[in-house]
């Protein structure tokens, strides 16, 4: 909304401001750099000026309709290549006011989007002209200035400082979002679309001269190098980011190096036009716009290509890439300059840059939600599976592969804090003669009967568990022998206790359990064997009782003490 906001002030505030576009031809005059500071006798009002890049090149301007007597005027020129500039306003009274800049010292009159003013002061007397001198200028065709009042140039200014404001913010937090995405996503491509983002805000602070408030030695020459060659490497960045997020296999391979090597041959290509002084410059700089359009063009035929084979990150660079192709394919066919306060297509081209970023880190974030989301229904179907691996279908207890494991560890700690441990074999009595005479539905049914009793006791020093058949398992921690042998035989009665007529009518289900202590065993299949040992005990002294087998150190695991409770 913030953005939309911009754009639309953007639009509408050019509309109310009294401007005037100073364009070719304008009357002008050509001297010898070391011509002194006197103005040439005669300007020439027709065709191109010729010769100066190594030469004085000077404009004679008409400030027109523009009126110093109401608030004064400001002329407002973007920032270029030359030497020095010299301006001068002249009056009707005679009177002038002298102004003059170098590169490498703007002073006050460096202004917020890569804009250098000078102000004619209000006066009684009116303004009759314009004068201006550049020493080693690069070229005519770089220049942009206009005239307006000095309200309007108030307005602008705050209206550009506001908007490459909020450009360059959404790109650091861009630029920061996808550097960590990067990061924990172990993703190549963000970590180009980062370096992209940092490249363009390094660019939008020198083109807006926002670094001059630290560094105002960077002012003028060395400014327009660093931009030119950060432009170049932007789009480098930006290509390799586009097609490194394209999966292999969705592009032809071919598409795919052809597109990186135009990138970085665009990269390449600017360092020399960075450095530059004179010569074509214009006519190189046409040439590296066919170059960024073929590079926007290969980018799009394998966004495209991956897209309708069904590539995630294709729609999302394509809706990113949408808009900045249009800009930067708008700024090769359309005079921008005189849009959004003089900023022109070096505003268009960072506000495309801010919504990219932002188009592609909201992208960015919801893909990697979806990932999220799907890791983690992965995960958690995996750990359901594990817990149905070890768990007993009929019953919903542990099974015997999940009961050693749980209580494995529950041994090991009653060990380590050396409390009682004691394991429980329970098992059915004349569990056969229930299966042949009532069926095997009725014998599940008991088995389910008498989980669903045992399972009131688990809890994190208790395990319960089918270990096969009709018989189940209990591990039990903390509980010394007295209370042991109390709990054992309530667990006896409990099961006793249970209703099965549904299933039995008639039928008392009795259970025998063999019981083994021994917080001593040296581990748990002697504890699981000695209770076995005390289950068949059991059995044999008649069936529904408890049998208890108690283990000492360094004691014959033959030897047992066998008691009823």
């Amino acid at each position: 909304m913030l953005f939309a906001a911009l754009l639309c002030l953007a639009w509408t505030a050019p509309a109310a401001a009294k401007e005037r576009w100073l364009e070719q031809p304008l009357c002008h005059a050509v001297t010898p750099l070391d011509a002194g500071d006197a103005m040439p006798k005669s300007f020439t009002c027709s065709g191109e000026p010729e010769d100066y890049q190594h030469a004085s090149l000077w404009f004679r301007i008409d400030p027109g309709e523009l009126d110093p007597s109401d608030d004064g005027v400001v002329l407002a020129i973007r920032n270029t290549r030359f030497d020095s500039l010299r301006v001068v306003f002249s009056y009707a009274d005679g009177t002038v006011d002298r102004h003059r800049v170098r590169s490498g010292s703007f002073g006050p009159h460096a202004s917020i989007g890569g804009q250098i003013v000078f102000n004619a002061p209000a006066r009684e007397a009116r303004l009759t002209a314009v004068t201006l001198r550049f020493d080693r200028l690069a070229s005519t065709d770089l220049l942009s200035m206009r005239l307006m009042t000095r309200d309007d140039s108030s307005l602008q200014s705050t209206a550009l400082a506001v908007t490459i404001g909020a450009a360059l913010t959404l790109l650091v937090i861009g630029g920061v979002y996808n550097a960590f995405f990067a990061l924990a996503a172990r993703r190549q491509f963000p970590a180009w679309l980062s370096a992209w983002a940092a490249c363009m805000v390094v660019w939008g602070a020198i083109w807006g001269q926002l670094n001059l408030f630290v560094l105002p030695g960077m002012a003028g020459v060395m400014s327009a190098q660093i931009c030119t060659a950060l432009a170049c490497l932007a789009v480098t960045l930006a290509t390799v980011s586009a097609v490194t997020a394209l999966d292999d296999g969705l592009v032809p391979q071919r598409l795919r190096m052809g597109t990186l090597a135009l990138g970085g041959a665009i990269g390449l290509f600017g360092i020399p036009l960075a450095l530059m002084r004179s010569g074509p410059i214009v006519a190189l700089a046409d040439i590296l716009g066919i170059m960024i359009l073929a590079d926007l063009l290969a980018v799009a035929v394998a966004l495209g290509i991956a897209w309708r084979r069904g590539s995630r990150e294709a729609r999302s660079f394509a809706g990113a890439w949408s808009l900045p192709m249009l800009v930067l394919a708008s700024t090769e066919f359309i005079d921008t300059d005189h849009w959004l306060w003089g900023g022109g297509s070096y505003l268009l081209v960072l506000c495309a840059a801010a919504w990219q970023t932002l188009w592609i880190s909201v992208a960015v974030s919801l893909g990697y939600s979806r990932l999220r989301v799907e890791r983690d229904m992965a995960l958690s179907a995996e750990a359901q599976a594990h817990e149905l691996a070890r768990r007993d279908p009929l019953t919903g207890l542990r099974n015997r592969r999940g009961f050693i494991e749980t209580v494995s560890a529950m041994f090991e700690q009653a060990r380590a804090e050396d409390k009682p441990v004691a394991l429980l074999l329970i098992d059915v009595d004349l569990f056969k003669r229930i299966n042949d005479v009532h069926g095997h539905d009725a014998g599940d049914s008991v088995l389910a009967n008498i989980a669903s009793r045992i399972i009131q006791w688990e809890d994190a020093s208790c395990a319960v568990a089918r270990i096969g058949g009709e018989e189940f398992a209990m591990m039990v921690s903390g509980l010394p022998r007295p209370a042991l042998a109390r709990f054992a035989d309530t667990v006896r009665k409990e099961i006793a206790a249970c209703d099965h007529s549904s299933a039995i009518f008639g039928v008392h289900v009795t259970v025998s359990i063999g019981v083994a202590e021994g917080a001593q065993v040296d581990d748990f299949r002697s504890l699981y064997r000695l209770a076995d040992e005390a289950l068949y005990s059991a059995k044999r002294r008649g069936r529904d009782r408890v049998e208890i087998n108690s283990a000492a150190v360094g004691a014959d695991t033959d030897h047992r003490v066998a008691e009823l409770v």
